[in-house]
């Protein structure tokens, strides 16, 4: 008897022979600055752990306490029984953090992206989104199934292009960009898009995820970096990059949040976290306003590495954050520097098409706040004699 599935042998094979096929490392220990996978100690540089929240005292002691007093899991979805105390209390204290009415959590940021986008809009209404989008978002928007309008990345004149030929259509509008772009590591260009939003009422919305932590007064994300409170009306983040757990948010009015609450199918149709997950998720932004020097270490290890990156010869592209990438051209080579970092002590990720452009193939590096000067050294010392093995670099 034939195999329907065949096709996805061949595909398999496919991305094999083009060098380009990617098995998944195993993590057999914490996650941290170093970190042992496939059996070797390697320096990580693969991880969204940027605070080295992960293994911070305060964060096993509540989750440890938790799962004493709760035990492991809810029970139920949210809307059934299985919203606890815990839940409630995580929503009231990202909303205040991030100073506004109210906050709901999902299970993931994908869900928070896909399942906002979805839930807010219908057929009849108009978004447009920038170019470079994570996939969350896209989904999103074909989930709605509302009329999508791409403009090129960061470009606000072209937003506000196509918002003002949308000016006499019927429906809502929505315009929508990520904080941080995941694979570039440049910042969003939020103070036009939200001017540009306002003039042509449309809505505006902005996912964080890789800003939480990141930007603005302990980590509030870019809305905070520039000032922008009240003029961005759904604000996305996840509370499993920076703050080291699992699961993703949106901020917003108090309406906003009630509608989601009704609408949105990753809330509606999904458990809700682990009592050990919200309470470690409680304690995560204590220790954000508690402990600002974690921030502070983060960027300064950002520019240090980013500067030995780039003296060494490596184009690091248009990155103003701790996502870094070391961009080689082809997705081939990307997994190369990839394995061979790796056989180096290194862990960095080999990224190509479709998730970055044909030709901007790169291996994406993020340093966190608790790796060490020496560690960073090793680090950069591994990617000089590797590039230049493989001919990324002269000499």
């Amino acid at each position: 008897m034939s195999d329907p599935l065949a096709y996805l042998h061949d595909q398999i094979e496919s991305w094999k022979s083009e060098g380009t096929y990617q098995r998944l490392r195993i993590l057999e220990s914490e996650s941290a600055a170093e970190s042992r996978f496939d059996g070797r100690q390697v320096i990580n540089l693969a991880s969204n752990n940027y605070l080295g929240l992960t293994t911070h005292p305060k964060l096993r002691e509540a989750a440890e306490e938790a799962v004493r007093r709760y035990g492991v899991g809810s029970g139920a979805v949210r809307t059934i029984s299985g919203t606890m105390r815990l839940h409630m209390q995580l929503e009231e204290r990202i909303a205040a953090f991030k100073q506004v009415e109210a906050c709901v959590v999902f299970q993931s940021g994908f869900a928070a992206n896909a399942g906002t986008v979805s839930a807010i809009l219908t057929p009849d209404d108009h978004i447009v989104s920038d170019e470079l989008n994570h996939a969350s978002i896209i989904d999103g928007c074909r989930l709605s199934r509302a009329k999508i309008h791409v403009f090129p990345h960061k470009d606000v004149a072209a937003a506000e292009r196509l918002l003002a030929e949308l000016d006499a259509a019927p429906g809502r509008k929505l315009l929508i960009s990520d904080g941080v772009f995941s694979m570039d590591g440049d910042i969003g260009p939020l103070p036009g898009l939200a001017e540009a939003a306002a003039r042509h009422g449309a809505i505006m919305m902005v996912d964080d995820a890789h800003a939480s932590g990141v930007l603005g007064r302990n980590g509030r994300g870019t809305v905070d970096h520039f000032g922008l409170h009240g003029r961005v009306h759904v604000q996305v983040g996840t509370l499993s990059k920076a703050i080291g757990v699992l699961g993703g948010y949106v901020c917003g009015s108090r309406d906003l949040i009630e509608f989601l609450y009704h609408r949105a199918r990753p809330f509606l149709f999904s458990t809700s976290h682990p009592p050990a997950v919200a309470a470690a998720c409680l304690a995560a932004f204590d220790v954000l306003e508690q402990e600002p020097e974690r921030i502070e270490a983060l960027w300064a290890n950002t520019r240090y590495f980013k500067q030995g990156l780039t003296s060494a010869g490596f184009n690091t592209g248009i990155s103003e954050t701790p996502i870094t990438p070391v961009i080689v051209g082809e997705a081939a080579l990307a997994h190369q520097l990839s394995r061979e970092l790796f056989g180096e002590g290194v862990l960095a990720t080999g990224i190509g098409f479709p998730t970055v452009p044909k030709g901007k193939a790169r291996v994406r590096t993020i340093v966190t706040a608790t790796h060490t000067r020496p560690e960073l050294d090793r680090a950069l010392a591994v990617f000089e004699r590797v590039g230049k093995r493989l001919g990324i670099l002269g000499g």
